[in-house]
């Protein structure tokens, strides 16, 4: 059997999603797991045994109107699974013809171009992300979740990382990553904050590295030019294939809601979310989820009730 699952959305949702992959992959021996996702997102899929196939959403969706259906059709596709809920998506997977196509019955346009229904409206669930996702296996006759649901991300492909940022690890201290910036996606931990912090954490005990992309890198530059000498600045330096390898080799990781929070979680290092408390941004939701996972959060939409003490009082508990 051929099931699509669909995440055409950021870096995070993409491996929150690989559990639900891993699980069925165990629950379906032999099953092939494709999903559409936009390509930037790739290097996700790529380093999990959870999926086989990645289809590139923005590929598919640039060809003429009248050649989507018949290219997505090729894959001979059993089953879709609508794991993110776009009209357009759900009008292809119609149009291709694949026999089982699983949506919400909260949407209306799923009643036309679906054939099985879940009942799931997630803006209103208390339930994580990661495990709204394994609803849409019922039609299947999956009803249950793993209770560890970290161990089915299936992460196990990591490229090799020029020696040039391996050498960061050859030392003792505690190695932590800490990522400031999401992107503009959800509620960002003041600057200044991370401040406070790195002047609390002992230079003796731990080695502090900061990441970003190549945009938020030079958004970053004035604060970046502000810190003491033994904080290194990686920002804008990896691909997402590479960031993702120099997660799995750091200690720990901290961060707001944002893809690099979840590749650290799945790679099952220590990692601290920062998070807001109210819907539909709360940790509750959008935590990281991972055998060695945490988060903060506030009571409000906003990140200013979580101090830099806060912080500290969470990562000074970690160990190598």
């Amino acid at each position: 059997m051929h099931i699509l699952v669909t995440r055409v959305d950021a870096i995070g949702d993409v491996v929150l999603t690989l559990p639900v992959c891993g699980y069925l992959k165990e629950m379906m021996p032999g099953v092939q797991i494709s999903i559409l996702a936009r390509n930037y997102t790739k290097a996700v899929v790529d380093a999990s045994d959870a999926i086989d196939h990645f289809i590139d959403y923005e590929y598919i969706t640039a060809l003429p109107e009248n050649e989507r259906a018949a290219r997505l059709a090729s894959y001979k596709i059993d089953a879709i699974l609508h794991l993110v809920t776009q009209k357009n998506i759900s009008l292809l997977a119609f149009n291709a013809k694949i026999p089982l196509r699983i949506g919400t019955v909260s949407r209306p346009y799923h009643w036309v171009q679906c054939n099985r229904f879940v009942w799931l409206r997630r803006k209103v669930s208390d339930k994580h992300e990661a495990e709204l996702h394994f609803r849409l296996l019922r039609p299947l006759g999956i009803k249950t979740i793993p209770d560890r649901i970290w161990e089915y991300y299936k992460l196990n492909h990591f490229v090799e990382l020029p020696n040039e940022f391996t050498d960061l690890f050859n030392t003792e201290k505690f190695t932590v990553i800490i990522h400031p910036k999401t992107h503009g996606n959800a509620p960002e931990w003041a600057i200044e904050n991370f401040s406070k912090l790195i002047a609390m954490l002992d230079e003796s005990r731990f080695r502090i590295i900061i990441t970003g992309s190549q945009k938020e890198s030079q958004e970053l530059k004035p604060w970046l030019d502000t810190l003491p000498r033994h904080v290194i600045d990686i920002t804008g330096q990896l691909s997402l294939d590479e960031l993702i390898s120099f997660i799995k080799k750091a200690d720990g990781l901290i961060a707001g809601s944002t893809g690099p929070v979840h590749i650290a979680a799945a790679c099952g290092i220590h990692t601290l979310g920062l998070y807001p408390g109210l819907r539909p941004k709360h940790a509750g939701r959008w935590g990281p989820i991972g055998a060695k996972a945490q988060y903060l959060e506030t009571g409000n939409e906003m990140l200013d009730d979580i101090t830099a003490q806060d912080v500290y009082n969470k990562i000074n508990n970690w160990k190598k």
